[in-house]
This record gives structure tokens, sequence and C-alpha cells, in this order.
């Protein structure tokens, strides 16, 4: 349905587009600069007739731009209404993990494994203390905490 309206909407829209460079600034419309004096008896629509068919054309195009507007707006807000982003990220987190997604992602999301870069030799991250400390005399093997008393 929504899709019928959008298509009829953009439809309006080139038309009234179109009509709306059909008319003349002065008002003149499809008359193409002609007088109505000199178009004679004979003429199929005179200046001031052609304009008022655009001028009419334009509206009913307008009012249907308008009409389908609304619509397209009424629509989309139905569908917000039964669709909350808030319900549909509940749903998700809450939903067991023993089922299947419906495409064929994984359950869950793969985790990261985060590598470090090495520290550069001589920093504190190699030496296992802080920088401003002197680490002449520092062990070299695995340093035990002191025995609770």
């Amino acid at each position: 349905m929504e899709n019928v309206v959008l298509s009829i909407h953009l439809i309006l829209a080139l038309l009234l587009i179109g009509v709306v460079l059909l008319q003349r600034s002065e008002g003149g419309g499809l008359g193409m600069g002609s007088s109505s004096a000199s178009s004679g008896v004979g003429g199929l629509m005179t200046g001031r007739q052609a304009a008022n068919a655009l001028t009419r054309v334009t509206w009913i195009l307008a009012a249907g731009f308008f009409v389908t507007s609304v619509t397209l707006t009424v629509l989309a807000a139905q569908k917000a209404r039964t669709e909350s982003v808030v319900d549909s990220a509940t749903t998700e987190q809450s939903a067991p993990a023993d089922t299947a997604p419906a495409n064929d992602a994984p359950a869950t999301p793969p985790s990261l494994d985060v590598v470090m870069p090495p520290a550069p030799s001589g920093s504190a991250a190699t030496t296992g203390g802080t920088s401003g400390e002197s680490t002449t005399d520092a062990p070299s093997g695995p340093v035990t905490p002191p025995a609770s008393n």
C-alpha cells in the first residue's frame, strides 16, 4: 500500500513540476506571447483560457500531492507505532541463545582478540617498574609476595 501511494506521489510531483514550468511568469500560460485579439475566433484556446486551464491543473495536482503526502505520513506513523526500535532491541537481547537466527549469521558475535604492540625496550613495561625507578637491582625471576603473618 505504501509503495503504491509513494509511486503516485512521485508521479504527481513530476507532473506538478512540468505544469508549473509550462506556465509563464506573467500569467500567460501556453499563450506563447500571443494576445487574445491576434488569436482570432477560430483558435482552439485563447491565452487566457490556457492560463486558466493550467491554473486548474496546477491546483488539482497540488491537492493530490498534498493528499498523498498526508497519506504517506499517516502510513509511516502507523508503521512506527507497531515497530518500536527499543522493543525490537530488547526482544533481540532476551531471545534464548539456542534459537538460530533467521539468516546465516552466527548467534553470537565473534570475540575480538586484542593484540598489543610490543613495548619499546627500556620502558617501564619491559622492566617491570616505573620509568622513574632504577631497574639495575631488579630481580631476574618472578617476584613472590611477602608471607602474611
